[in-house]
């Protein structure tokens, strides 16, 4: 069984929970491949189940407990039960406590499994697919969608990482202080990409899977709290809060996507936006802004703009042409020249985005004809932008985005 192989409102579930179940069947079991066949076997328990009896009012409780009980039986099996006994016992109060927060019973598991994947044995391409995979519950299209690689090449690395952390008996466990620096690019990058797949799915019929972005918001706290002080993990924090304060205003009640010029400002989450920015303020200070400080503070300025068109797109431009310097990564070029062309007019923006169409690491990234679609649909080239809008719409795998596209493609054919 796969995840989608569910009916959407239990592979919603079942995603959600993907990384908790598999970071503490790892501790439990100790091998990687076997904790995810007993996640797997958990899920088919649920997927028999909850349609007759319906789905539990804690579902997460509820999976974990059943894949707890399916690693006990393996390990019976193995006759390493009674070794393996105080782990299990610590699990279950929380687990099988009504009520409580679906959190994690050793809530150190997640980042247990965020080092080891991050290992610095492993080519940092291989440990961040396999983090994403085990911890994000993401499939070999969404990892190959976020790097921008073939599915095969994704499963490859995936494949190759699983080997190697069993080979070399690589421990699963959360390094030494002086262990952490190495660590640190690409711990940051998994919570990174795990906070993205929440805020905007590749797949599936919700565009936001809130519970992911606040597992990663957690995580960053958690990589903030090992590494005081360190600005690049200060500034991923905050600029993770900054983008969840959006969440309630992303889709509308029917689940279609609202662009941030029409959401509603009234409803962000204005607590988070100020920790955010108290939070953002301590990475400028530590150090040179790097990447995500950068990023922080492009959001930081959408944040704090009383208005669509009030929003200072001088600064995000000047900001997203550094970052721009500092990745040298075509995506991030893009969305500089959105800025650009927010700030100068569509034009501008045609001239700086028509040189990426030729770069190969962007051939299947629906953003790029969709921004351009956009661009041209302001200056009434229709027809053009329609072309642009149908690539965007066959390269989209999210319902509630392709349902967007879908929109402005109808909007076209009627002349605007």
């Amino acid at each position: 069984m796969s995840l989608p192989d569910a009916p959407p409102a239990l592979a919603d579930i079942f995603r959600e929970e993907w990384g908790r179940l598999v970071a503490t069947l790892i501790r439990i079991v100790g091998d990687i491949d076997r904790a995810e066949e007993l996640v797997q076997e958990a899920l088919v328990a649920a997927l028999e189940r909850w349609p007759f009896s319906g789905v539990p009012d804690n579902p997460g409780a509820w999976l974990m407990t059943t894949a707890r009980n399916r690693a006990l039986d393996h390990l019976r099996r193995e006759k390493r039960a009674r070794d393996k006994q105080p782990l299990l016992a610590a699990t279950q109060e929380v687990e099988m406590t009504p009520g409580e927060p679906e959190a994690d019973a050793v809530p150190d598991d997640p980042l247990r499994l965020i080092f080891t994947c991050c290992h610095p044995a492993l080519p940092p391409e291989q440990q961040v697919a396999l983090t994403l995979r085990l911890l994000g519950g993401l499939s070999t299209r969404e990892i190959a969608a976020a790097f921008l690689i073939g599915e095969s090449a994704a499963a490859q690395r995936i494949v190759r990482a699983k080997r190697a952390i069993r080979d070399r008996r690589l421990p699963y466990r959360v390094p030494d202080p002086g262990e952490l620096p190495e660590r640190l690019p690409a711990v940051l990058e998994v919570i990174y990409l795990v906070f993205n797949e929440g805020y905007a799915a590749c797949e599936g019929d919700a565009l936001v899977r809130a519970r992911l972005c606040d597992d990663a918001i957690r995580l960053a706290r958690l990589v903030c709290e090992r590494m005081p002080g360190e600005p690049e993990a200060l500034g991923l924090l905050a600029l993770l809060e900054i983008q969840a304060s959006r969440h309630a205003t992303r889709t509308d009640e029917m689940g279609r996507l609202v662009l941030l010029e029409d959401q509603d400002r009234s409803r962000w989450d204005r607590l988070r936006i100020q920790r955010a920015r108290r939070t953002l303020e301590q990475a400028f200070a530590a150090g040179p802004p790097g990447a995500y400080a950068l990023q922080a503070g492009i959001a930081e300025c959408h944040a704090v703009a009383p208005s669509f068109a009030a929003t200072d797109w001088r600064r995000i431009a000047a900001l997203y042409a550094e970052l721009s310097r500092i990745t040298a990564s075509p995506v991030v070029e893009l969305n500089h020249a959105v800025a650009v062309g927010m700030r100068d007019g569509p034009e501008a923006a045609l001239r700086l985005i028509e040189p990426l169409a030729a770069d190969p690491r962007l051939a299947d990234y629906a953003l790029l004809p969709a921004t351009r679609a956009d661009f041209l649909r302001r200056l009434a080239r229709f027809e053009e932008a329609s072309r642009d809008y149908r690539r965007a719409i066959a390269l989209t795998a999210n319902a509630a985005e392709r349902a967007y596209l879908e929109s402005r493609l109808l909007e076209c054919a009627r002349g605007g």
